[in-house]
Formats: C-alpha cells, sequence, structure tokens
C-alpha cells in the first residue's frame, strides 16, 4: 500500500513538474533586435532586424529553458537605403549566400522567478560562436488583447562581429565589437 501511494505520488509529482513547462511564439510586432557600433569614434551606427521568428521554453519548475529566434538578414533596415545594401553584401553579411542567422539559447540564469541571462550560440555568415544575453528587464503578463500570457524583456549583449568573419573596416578604425539591444515579447502557446 505504502508503495502505492509513493508511486502514485512520485506520478502526480512528475505531472507538476511537467505543467511547468510552457512554449511561447516570438510576437513579432513586439521583438526588436537591434545593433550599435561606433563608427569612427565619433557616432554611432544603428540598424535593426525588422524579419524574426521564434519560440520560447521554459520550465520555471526547473529553471530551465531554450530559446530559438532566427533573422532574416534581408530585413536589415538602417534607415538608409544605402548603407543596408552595403551591410548585405559580401562585405558585411553576404546575405545572398547566408539569409538568415540563428540564435539558439539552451543556458538559462534565474534570479528567483525572472531570466537574467540566456547563453547560447549565435551562427551568423555559416559560422556558429558562443553568445550570451543579459536580461535588463523581465517579466511575464496577462495580456488583454491576445487573452493569453506574455512574457518577455529586454536584453543585451556585446559581440566580437569578427567570430563570424564580418571584419570589414577594421583597418580603418571600425570597431569590431556590436552591441545587440533585443527586446522580446512572446506569446503562450
Amino acid at each position: 500500500m505504502l508503495k502505492k501511494a509513493l508511486a502514485l505520488a512520485a506520478l502526480a509529482a512528475a505531472g507538476l513538474a511537467q505543467a511547468e513547462t510552457a512554449t511561447y511564439a516570438i510576437e513579432p510586432s513586439h521583438t526588436y533586435a537591434t545593433f550599435e557600433i561606433p563608427h569612427f569614434g565619433v557616432s554611432t551606427n544603428r540598424g535593426r532586424f525588422e524579419k524574426k521568428e521564434g519560440t520560447v521554453t521554459i520550465d520555471s519548475a526547473s529553471k530551465t529553458g531554450k530559446v530559438e529566434i532566427s533573422f532574416d538578414m534581408n530585413g536589415i533596415n538602417t534607415g538608409s537605403a544605402g548603407f543596408d545594401k552595403h551591410l548585405k553584401s559580401e562585405d558585411f553579411f553576404d546575405v545572398a549566400k547566408f539569409p538568415s542567422a540563428k540564435f539558439v539559447g539552451d543556458k538559462f540564469v534565474f534570479n528567483g522567478d525572472k531570466v537574467v541571462e540566456v547563453a547560447g550560440q549565435l551562427t551568423m555568415k555559416g559560422k556558429t560562436a558562443p553568445m550570451t544575453l543579459k536580461a535588463s528587464n523581465y517579466g511575464c503578463y496577462m495580456n488583454p488583447m491576445f487573452k493569453r500570457e506574455v512574457c518577455g524583456g529586454d536584453f543585451v549583449a556585446t559581440i566580437d562581429r569578427t567570430q563570424w568573419g564580418v571584419d570589414y573596416g577594421l583597418a580603418w578604425g571600425f570597431a569590431k565589437d556590436v552591441k545587440l539591444v533585443i527586446q522580446v515579447e512572446a506569446v503562450k502557446q
């Protein structure tokens, strides 16, 4: 009898742990990925990736998760058609050959119930290298329009672009470090 009760308790606990896992779809109109890079040390070039999609899975009980987000590199927008064209060329992202970039993060760090860091791999221009996003803001809320839970936050990373073979302008003094700022909201599925 005791064995049966323990077995039922174990099954119930396993069910509760599974119930904590939730999958969220990236909401593109509330998700922005922008970049900033110094230009000759006197100003900052900025742009964003307009087209993105992905999912986030979070298990709040075990404090684990996984994020997969893809960026259509043809969706680069700096506000300058000429600069966008140059960024899409072989000098930078070679979009004709590498039309997308992808971040897969599977190492979540929590402080209580809040995600404070996501580490993973960024694949761009056919190369994969580590990237860690630090959260400056994170939370969940019941969205009155979607009638579902939405989780999101502001995340920042600084990457060395040469890890992905983006080294245009280094000889002229262009910075190799690029700041990525990602504002993300994702809707519970």
